[in-house]
């Protein structure tokens, strides 16, 4: 792969940059104050005054290829830029999960009608949506033990069962759920499972409460819900039925460079302000960036972060060149190594902050625990280690090849 960004993803990146400094990372008092005088999962309005200045940029729905005419390697860049604030800069510029995965869905698998009534108005930014897959009752790791049962009764599908951490739905503007359950339980395992869309107002839909994750409240909450003889035109399944397995590893490709670039953009936040404590604090007569302990934590930092940056840009380079498929095992060892990386590298800042660190003063308290779920998100890491394992056991040794 070419090192160099092209022209077209520097350009990009600088604008994402001016945007960031101009508008976004002075937007955060204003959200973070806005959000403490109302409802938790209410919209702050300075989102959509972000979204309005970002779209007269054209900074916006970067993500998808056929949109912005980015690859996957050029929009890298871009997704680790707004990782420098999580909550808002990826929905500022359209860009955020699990729109992203949503949108890219709707977009391989969709029909002409599902498109229209649905992926339109999420690339305008006018609705928001969500990704029904995870349950509470069985080890979704493992996608083949989902229970929720989506029945054929005539012209309509029955929808039954329960999920849990379902991004996105505490929303109101979540208008559309995406939601994977068995149509057919006795095919073949991966041919079991279909995915159908399932807008928020259908009856039988019921969200019972919205999960915090390592005590914070997100603005756009992840909920239980109970599907609830939810019944649902034929015509809202996607692809085809048993085509669910296929639809999900299609999404999850692209998606899994997005957070872990975010990760990354996180984790060099995390050490730009390590370096300006370090440099500003002193202790036993010296400041902390003269103690040697602190600066092999700065080292170190910067050591792993650009071997991580190094091995998120290659799979997305083949992700770019031969597809998902040709780049399952790098996808697999970046959601593992990315997260773990990111989360030494906020340890450390935590550190270096001392009690500050965990507090609300500095983001690196939010940071460590967004860094962490991530290693569960779209699959713990258990499951990738397993993955990245099996692909090696096969892997013939060159040493002992015949030629």
């Amino acid at each position: 792969m070419d090192f160099e960004p092209s022209d077209k993803a520097r350009d990009f990146a600088d604008r994402m940059w001016d945007f960031m400094r101009t508008h976004v990372l002075p937007a955060e008092k204003v959200y973070d104050a806005w959000r403490v005088e109302n409802a938790e999962h209410e919209h702050p309005p300075i989102l959509e005054e972000l979204k309005k200045e970002a779209r007269s940029r054209g900074l916006w729905n970067l993500f998808l290829p056929d949109e912005s005419g980015l690859s996957v390697l050029e929009y890298a860049s871009i997704a680790e830029i707004t990782g420098w604030s999580p909550r808002l800069a990826p929905e500022a510029i359209n860009c955020a999960a699990p729109d992203t995965g949503n949108m890219e869905t709707l977009h391989l698998f969709g029909t002409p009608e599902q498109k229209q009534r649905w992926l339109d108005p999420l690339l305008a930014g006018e609705i928001r949506s969500a990704f029904a897959m995870t349950e509470p009752a069985v080890a979704s790791s493992d996608a083949r033990n989902i229970s929720t049962s989506i029945r054929r009764e005539g012209d309509e599908y029955v929808i039954n069962g329960r999920k849990w951490w379902i991004s996105g739905s505490a929303d109101e503007r979540c208008q559309i759920f995406i939601v994977m359950g068995k149509t057919d339980p006795d095919a073949e395992s991966y041919r079991q499972q279909s995915m159908i869309l399932v807008p928020r107002d259908t009856p039988g839909l019921n969200i019972i409460r919205h999960l915090p994750v390592f005590g914070y409240q997100d603005q756009h909450g992840h909920s239980e819900i109970v599907f609830d003889d939810v019944r649902v035109p034929a015509d809202n399944i996607l692809s085809g039925e048993g085509d669910g397995f296929m639809i999900a590893q299609a999404r999850l490709g692209p998606g899994r460079i997005h957070h872990c670039m975010r990760a990354i953009g996180m984790a060099e936040r995390s050490l730009a302000l390590m370096v300006e404590r370090a440099k500003s604090r002193v202790a036993f007569g010296r400041p902390l960036s003269e103690q040697g302990t602190v600066r092999e934590q700065i080292a170190l930092s910067r050591i792993e972060l650009e071997q991580a940056r190094l091995l998120v840009l290659k799979t997305a380079d083949l992700i770019d060149k031969h597809g998902a498929k040709g780049a399952r095992t790098e996808i697999s060892a970046i959601k593992v190594a990315i997260p773990r990386m990111a989360l030494a590298v906020i340890d450390r800042a935590i550190e270096v902050h001392g009690a500050g660190g965990v507090s609300n003063d500095f983001p690196l308290a939010y940071f460590y625990a967004m860094a962490r779920t991530l290693r569960i998100v779209d699959g713990p890491d258990a499951v990738h280690i397993r993955s990245v394992a099996r692909e090696e056991l096969n892997r013939p040794n060159p040493s002992l090849t015949l030629s």
